[in-house]
C-alpha cells in the first residue's frame, strides 16, 4: 500500500489528520499521547485488551475501503461510520470538516472498488487451485500452471 503522498493534512493543537490515497491517519499530540503509548508498549497484555478500546487515543489508521460512510454533523464534527466498530467523530471547524468529507467521499468509492477487485482476484485464484487439486496435479505443477493462467 502506497501512502507516500499526503492528499490533505489538517493540523490541530491536539491531533493531526493526514489523508492519503488509501488511508486516513489520525495522530494525537502531546503528553497524553505519550503516556498512553508508553503504557501500551510496556504491557503487551494491555495492548491486546485496552488497545482496541482506546483506539482513538493511540494513532488511528483507517483504510478508506473499510469506511461505510462519512458525514458532517451540524456542529462541524466529522463522523466516520465503520462497520463492526465504534464510529469515529472528529471535532473540526466547518471549513476543514467540509474539505475532509468531500475528499473522503471522492476517494472511498475508488478504494472500495480496488478492494473488491482484489477479493475477486483472490477468489478466482482459489477456484483455480481447487480445480487443479481435483485434477490431481502436484503442488509444483499447480503453482507453475496457476501463474501462467492468471
Amino acid at each position: 500500500m502506497s501512502e507516500t503522498t499526503v492528499i490533505l493534512e489538517i493540523d490541530k493543537p491536539h491531533f493531526t489528520i493526514r489523508l492519503y490515497k488509501n488511508m486516513l491517519k489520525i495522530d494525537l499530540k502531546g503528553t497524553l499521547k505519550n503516556e498512553i503509548e508508553e503504557a501500551l508498549e510496556n504491557k503487551p497484555s494491555l495492548r491486546e485488551t485496552l488497545g482496541h478500546i482506546l483506539g482513538i487515543f493511540a494513532p488511528l489508521h483507517i483504510r478508506l475501503c473499510d469506511i461505510d460512510k462519512v458525514k458532517m454533523e451540524k456542529t462541524g464534527n466529522v463522523k466516520i461510520i465503520l462497520p463492526h466498530h465504534r464510529d469515529v467523530v472528529i471535532p473540526l471547524e466547518t471549513r476543514y470538516a467540509k474539505k475532509l468529507v468531500d475528499k473522503l467521499n471522492e476517494l472511498i468509492p475508488e478504494e472500495k472498488e480496488k478492494e473488491l477487485e482484489r477479493i475477486m482476484g483472490e477468489q478466482k485464484l482459489q477456484k483455480i487451485v481447487e480445480e487443479e487439486t481435483e485434477r490431481g496435479r502436484t503442488p509444483e505443477e499447480r503453482k507453475a500452471w496457476t501463474y501462467k493462467s492468471v
